[in-house]
C-alpha cells in the first residue's frame, strides 16, 4: 500500500491525473494522503497501462507517417477510445514519428516491462515466513497457558481427538483450557515429536538475534566480496575492469570516497563487490565494509609494495575473520617486483599458496584486464568451498551500505540484503525509522519489483535518513513495523537520557590537564563520507588539543548550522556540500569560518595545521655566542662592565643571557650594551674584545661563562 501522491511520483503522473483516474474507477479518496490498498493499486496500473498501451502501441510506427499533423491526427483519433481523461496529459504536439524516437521508445518499453513485473508481483504476492526462527517440524513449542485448541493445531489434529486423549490421561479438559507442559509432554511424545518451551526473542531487537533456517529453505546465494588496499594500489580500476564502466573518472582526486555495491556475472554466477577507500583516513569506512562481507580481496600494487595502509586492511579483514584472496597488480609495469611483494605478504601473516601457504595469489594487472578471469574464478572457487546460503523466501534482512539526502525523493539508502527478498511496498525498520519500500533500484539503477540475498539495492520510502552500518529488517505488515520502530525510538530515548553529562569536577579536571577542544559543525553529502571524515578528525594527534564533532550531519550547510556554531564557538566543515548565499552572509555576520573540501585527507591535514596553531607556542633555546669575562672594570656611573673575549658566535645588543659559574646559571636576563674599545656598538664577533654590561646584574666573576642565546619556536 502508499498514497496516493507516493503513487502518483512513483507512476510520474500529476496527483490530479490520479484523482480523476479514482474518479473513473470508483476509488474512494480525500486527499492526497489517502491511502490506497494493493487491489486498488493495481486497477489503477491496469487502467494507466491500458491507456499508455493503446496510443503507444497504436502509435509504435510501424507505419512511418509523412509529418507531425498526422501522427497528431491519429493520436487524437486514438483518445477518443481511450478512458484516461488526456485533458492534463502533455501536448500531442510532442508525438514524434519513430525515426527520430528510438531511444524513447526504449524507456517506454523498460518502464512498460517494470509495470506488468510491478502488477503481476502484487497479483501473486505470496506470504513469506516470518524473522522469527523457523523450528523442525519434529519439535513443537510451548507457550505459557497454551490451550488444547493450540497444542491440536501444531500436532495437526482435532481438537475434539486431543480432548479424548487427555480424558485417556484422566485430564478433564475443555478445548479453550490450558494444558499444563508436564501433560503436553506426554501427549506429544505419542505423536514421536519433542516439546520444547518458547523462548522468545525481542524482534525489535533484530540486531542481537540470528536467524534460523531449516537447511531445506535455503539455497546458494553470491559471495560478497570487499577490495582493499592503500590509496591509487587500483582498487576502483580493477573493478572498471570487472564491471566494464569507468567509475574512476569521476571520483575527486582519483580517491573512492564512499562506500559503493555493484553486482557482476561470472559464468553465469553472480558476485557482489563493495568497493571501499583505501586512504589512511578512511578507516573506519574499510573497518565497516569488512564487517558484512564474505571474502576479502588485498590488493597491492607490483611497482609500489605492502603499504601501511595495506596492512591495516589485512588487519580489518583477519579481524572479520573472512577468507583472503590477494590481487597483486600492475604486473605489467617495468618496475614491478612480485618476489618482492609474496615476502612482504608473508611478512604480515598471508602466505601465498605457491610458497606452501594457503592465500590464493592473483598477478593482475587491472587496467590491461590482465589476469581478470582468473580473479573471478578464485572467488567463486572460495565462495563454492565456503558454501554461502540465504533462505529467499522470508522477510529481508541485511545493512545499510550508504544513506542520503535527495531532494527529489527524500531519503535514500543503499542496502546490501544479507538473508530474505525484500518486495516493492514491504514495511521496513531501519535503524530506529520505519518506512514502506516505495522503490526499488539495483545497482545499474533500473527500477526492480523484488531483491534476493547478497543484492544490492537503493530504496526510498524511509521517514528519515539512516546511518551507514544500519540494520535493517522488512515486516509483514505496517502495523507491526511501525510499532517496532516506536520501540526502538524509545529505547533510544531512554538510553540517552540515562547518560551522565560532564561534572564540573570533569571540567576543572580537564582544565587543568590543559586540554583544549576545537568544536566542529560538520556537513556531509552522505552518511559514510560523514562518519569517514569525523573519524579522521577526532584521531588528529596534537598534544593538548582534541576535536569535537559538536554536529554531524548529512545535507548542505544551513543558517541553523552558523547558529549552533555562534552557540559553541565552532568552526563550520562540508564535505562535498555548499552554503548558500545567504547562509555565507549569515556565517559573516555571526564571524563563522566555513570551510569546505573534497578530499578526505586535504580536511585532515588544515584542521591538523590549524590546531596545532591554537596551542601555546613551545620554543627550544639556541646559543648564538659565548664570551669569558676576563676582567672587571667599575665605573660610578654604570656600575660594573665585564671585560670579555668572545670565544664563538655573534653577540647582539638586547640578546637574552645567562650567566654560567661552575655550569650553574647565576643570572637569566639580556644584554644592555656593548662596547668595542671606545665605541658603543650594536654586535661583536668570535675573537674580539669587548665590554659587556647586562641588564640588572651586578654580579661579575672572572671566568664566567655568559651565554647569548634566542627561543625558536618548535615546528609541531
Amino acid at each position: 500500500m502508499m498514497n496516493l501522491e507516493d503513487y502518483a511520483l512513483d507512476v510520474g503522473k500529476s496527483i490530479e491525473e490520479i484523482m480523476k483516474l479514482c474518479d473513473q474507477l470508483d476509488i474512494p479518496y480525500q486527499d492526497a494522503t489517502t491511502t490506497l490498498t494493493d487491489e486498488e493499486i493495481i486497477l489503477l496500473d491496469n487502467q494507466i497501462q491500458d491507456s499508455e498501451d493503446y496510443v503507444e502501441g497504436d502509435l509504435s510506427m510501424d507505419e512511418d507517417y509523412e509529418d507531425e499533423e498526422e501522427v497528431i491526427d491519429k493520436a487524437e483519433e486514438l483518445a477518443k477510445h481511450t478512458k484516461f481523461d488526456l485533458e492534463n496529459t502533455q501536448s500531442f504536439e510532442k508525438v514524434k514519428p519513430k525515426k527520430s524516437n528510438k531511444v524513447e521508445n526504449t524507456n517506454n518499453t523498460n518502464k512498460k516491462d517494470f509495470l506488468k513485473e510491478r502488477k503481476k508481483m502484487y497479483k501473486n504476492r505470496e506470504k513469506l515466513q516470518s524473522n522469527e526462527s523457523v523450528q523442525d517440524e519434529n519439535v513443537i513449542l510451548y507457550k505459557e497457558g497454551m490451550t488444547v485448541t493450540e497444542l491440536a493445531t501444531s500436532l495437526e489434529i482435532a481438537p475434539v481427538d486431543l480432548v479424548k486423549k487427555l480424558m485417556g490421561l484422566g485430564v478433564m479438559a475443555g478445548i479453550n483450557q490450558s494444558v499444563d507442559y508436564d501433560t503436553a509432554e506426554i501427549i506429544v511424545s505419542e505423536f514421536d515429536k519433542t516439546l520444547k518451551k518458547e523462548e522468545t526473542a525481542d524482534i525489535s531487537n533484530f540486531e542481537s538475534f540470528e536467524i534460523e533456517d531449516r537447511e531445506e529453505d535455503l539455497i546458494e546465494r553470491p559471495p560478497v566480496v570487499t577490495i582493499m588496499g592503500h590509496v591509487d594500489h587500483g582498487k576502483t580500476t580493477l573493478l572498471d575492469a570487472i564491471r566494464k564502466s569507468n567509475v574512476a573518472g569521476g571520483e575527486a582526486g582519483g580517491i573512492t570516497q564512499a562506500i559503493g555495491a555493484y553486482s557482476v556475472k561470472c559464468n553465469d554466477k553472480l558476485i557482489t563487490f563493495i568497493d571501499t577507500p583505501g586512504h589512511a583516513a578512511f578507516t573506519e569506512m574499510r573497518a565497516r565494509g569488512a564487517s558484512i562481507t564474505d571474502i576479502v580481496i588485498i590488493i597491492v600494487a607490483a611497482d609500489d609494495g605492502v603499504m601501511p595502509q595495506t596492512k591495516e586492511a589485512i588487519d580489518h579483514a583477519k579481524a572479520a575473520g573472512v577468507p583472503i584472496l590477494v590481487a597483486i597488480n600492475k604486473i605489467d609495469k617495468p618496475e614491478a617486483n612480485v618476489e618482492r611483494i609474496m615476502t612482504a605478504l608473508v611478512e604480515n601473516g598471508l602466505t601465498p599458496e605457491e610458497w606452501g601457504g594457503d592465500t590464493i595469489v592473483n598477478k593482475i594487472s587491472a587496467k590491461a584486464g590482465i589476469g581478470i578471469n582468473e580473479l573471478l574464478e578464485n572467488i567463486l572457487l572460495v565462495a563454492e568451498m565456503e558454501g554461502y546460503k540465504a533462505n529467499p523466501n522470508r522477510y529481508a534482512t541485511g545493512a545499510v551500505i550508504e544513506s542520503k539526502k535527495d531532494s527529489k525523493v527524500g531519503s535514500t539508502a543503499t542496502l546490501l540484503i544479507q538473508n530474505g527478498t525484500l518486495r516493492l511496498g514491504d514495511p521496513i525498520v531501519i535503524g530506529n525509522y520505519f518506512g514502506k519500500v516505495r522503490t526499488l533500484k539495483n545497482d545499474k539503477g533500473q527500477n526492480i519489483v523484488e531483491a534476493s540475498p547478497s543484492t544490492p539495492v537503493e530504496v526510498t520510502g524511509i521517514s528519515e535518513v539512516p546511518s551507514a552500518g544500519d540494520k535493517f529488517m522488512a515486516f509483514e505488515s505496517e502495523k507491526q513495523a511501525k510499532q517496532i520502530a516506536e520501540e526502538r525510538t524509545l529505547r533510544s530515548k531512554e538510553k540517552d537520557s540515562n547518560f551522565s553529562g560532564m561534572t564540573l569536577e570533569d571540567l576543572f579536571g580537564q582544565i587543568q590537564t590543559g586540554i583544549k577542544e576545537v568544536n566542529i559543525v560538520l556537513k556531509a553529502d552522505v552518511n559514510g563520507s560523514l562518519e569517514a571524515v569525523k573519524n579522521a578528525l577526532e584521531k588528529i594527534d596534537v598534544e593538548g588539543v582534541r576535536v569535537k564533532v559538536v554536529r554531524g550531519a548529512v545535507g548542505g550547510i544551513t543558517e541553523s548550522d552558523i547558529v549552533l556554531a555562534s552557540a559553541s564557538n565552532a568552526i563550520v566543515i562540508g564535505f562535498n556540500v555548499r552554503a548558500s548565499g545567504k547562509t555565507v552572509d549569515t556565517a559573516k555576520e555571526y564571524g563563522i569560518t566555513i570551510k569546505t573540501y573534497d578530499i578526505i585527507y586535504k580536511a585532515v591535514e588544515e584542521m591538523e595545521a590549524a590546531m596545532k596553531g591554537m596551542l601555546e607556542p613551545e620554543y627550544e633555546e639556541k646559543v648564538t655566542g659565548t664570551l669569558e669575562i676576563r676582567q672587571i672594570f667599575k665605573f660610578s656611573k654604570v656600575g660594573l662592565i665585564a671585560g670579555c673575549h668572545v670565544t664563538s658566535g655573534v653577540v647582539k645588543n638586547n640578546q637574552k643571557a645567562r650567566i654560567l659559574r661552575d655550569d650553574v646559571v647565576v643570572y637569566n636576563g639580556s644584554v644592555k650594551t656593548l662596547q668595542h674599545e671606545k665605541d658603543q656598538v650594536k654586535e661583536v664577533k668570535k675573537d674580539m674584545d669587548c665590554g659587556i654590561t647586562l641588564e640588572n646584574c651586578q654580579d661579575y666573576k672572572e671566568n664566567d661563562i655568559i651565554e647569548i642565546y634566542e627561543l625558536v619556536e618548535i615546528k609541531r
